[in-house]
């Protein structure tokens, strides 16, 4: 169980943020681009159930998000997935995959976002290039993360307020459509012709499993929330089922309103939605998806910096990587450089491919995070925190195994060549003499805490 009783640890980061804090941080990076950009891409896979891959991809995420609650109050330190493999394996190299994979993901979804927000909802304003939308975005975004870790997630506050009411408005909009006898219920039970069922959900649900994802970049900022140990599992499991029941509502709302096809072909699949309702403008709703993107891109940009400053001070990055902005106490080259390779992604692909990229990285670093709890048993610590049944890890792990049996090999190609790099980079490390016995003696260092 969880207690209040253990101060939180030392930190050079600003401990800013409250449990309240916390669940809007982690709930508005959860209700991101999941409904407002991947909903067609789901109806493309299954059909009418679009809820169905939902559902099993938050009861999948659930699994891990327990492994999750127990190792961050267990260890409440900046880094996340990296921290509890170095702590488990003892293996700096696989420590430095792990945590290089998590990166990876961030700033491959932080680059799926921006193309998101460039898509068709941005278009209903101005029509410009996709990709100097995308970049000038991902700038913006960088701007607010240097800012500060508080004005980042207030910010995060007014856009989660947003975007929860944008996905209650698709609810109320399919409930009056369907009561002047427009919509089609039926169709939500409906698979796509000439698919297997279960072969379309599991399919479906890698795509949706992105849509939950989010919550993993609650780990790489517990460094800057007061008293962590306490509000950490009721923050992050009460985002989840919350996000989980408005997923199912908002799926099966649009499909109720817009036959899958539709859905499928468009890049705002919820503006469809609006416009077949015609009592909200269509402009208006945009704004509103653009925001709920925005949000979800700040929050996975502030884990990415988070987590490259916390490798940084583990020693698997280098240094620089660790340097803080003196007044506004946040990591600025780190943010920088993340930014930078975000920049880079969004010349490699669209949306739903950079998307089940990103499911493929956390897949291997969930992996990593389910065993880590098993063997990090034996580790015990002062202070009292929270403790999963002992199945919840072993079967998290048998279910990345599966959805990792279901992606394509264009999307092992890509995945593959960024691990490829980090190994690099490793190297370079080691080369120089700040690997392996760096990340040791790191290690031993902060076992206490």
């Amino acid at each position: 169980m969880t207690t209040t009783s253990q101060a939180d640890p030392e930190t050079r980061l600003s401990r800013a943020v409250s449990g309240r804090l916390l669940y809007l941080f982690i709930l508005g990076d959860v209700l991101g681009a999941g409904v407002y950009a991947l909903v067609g891409e789901m109806a493309g896979e299954v059909g009418g159930p679009v809820w169905l891959p939902l559902l099993v991809a938050l009861g999948l995420a659930l699994l891990t998000a327990g492994s999750y609650a127990e190792l961050v109050t267990k260890y409440p330190r900046a880094g996340g997935a990296a921290v509890f493999a170095e702590r488990a394996f003892r293996r700096p190299v696989v420590s430095f995959l792990v945590g290089f994979s998590m990166l990876a993901a961030g700033v491959t979804s932080a680059a799926g976002l921006s193309l998101a927000f460039a898509g068709d909802y941005f278009g209903t304003f101005v029509d410009a290039p996709e990709t100097l939308v995308a970049v000038l975005f991902l700038v913006a975004v960088a701007a607010l993360n240097a800012r500060g870790i508080r004005e980042s997630l207030g910010a995060n506050v007014a856009m989660t307020i947003i975007e929860v009411s944008g996905l209650v408005v698709i609810v109320v909009l399919a409930l009056v459509v369907l009561g002047r006898g427009d919509g089609d219920l039926g169709r939500v039970t409906r698979f796509a012709d000439d698919t297997t069922p279960a072969l379309a959900v599991l399919s479906g649900a890698i795509l949706a499993y992105y849509s939950f994802v989010g919550f993993e970049t609650s780990a790489n900022v517990v460094e800057e929330v007061r008293d962590v140990r306490r509000v950490y599992p009721r923050a992050l499991f009460g985002a989840l089922l919350t996000a989980g029941a408005v997923y199912v509502a908002v799926g099966l709302a649009a499909v109720a309103v817009v036959d899958p096809e539709t859905l499928a072909g468009s890049s705002g699949p919820l503006l469809e939605v609006v416009e077949r309702a015609g009592a909200v403008p269509g402009w208006l709703f945009s704004l509103v998806a653009l925001i709920a993107v925005a949000n979800g891109a700040l929050l996975t940009m502030i884990m990415s910096s988070r987590l490259a400053y916390g490798m940084a001070e583990q020693r698997l990055l280098p240094a620089a990587l660790g340097w803080v902005l003196p007044r506004r106490r946040t990591p600025g080259v780190a943010i920088v450089v993340t930014t930078v390779v975000a920049v880079g992604l969004v010349f490699t692909g669209d949306l739903a491919s950079l998307a089940e990229t990103v499911v493929l990285l956390l897949l291997l670093v969930f992996i990593s995070t389910n065993v880590a709890v098993l063997v990090l048993r034996r580790d015990h610590v002062e202070h009292e925190h929270f403790r999963v049944v002992t199945v919840v890890p072993w079967l998290g792990v048998a279910s990345c195994v599966l959805l990792l049996t279901q992606q394509s090999g264009e999307t092992w190609l890509r995945a593959g060549a960024l691990l490829l790099l980090g190994l690099m980079l490793y190297l370079v490390m080691r080369i120089l003499g700040r690997g392996p016995q760096a990340a040791t003696e790191s290690s031993e260092g902060r076992s206490a805490t």
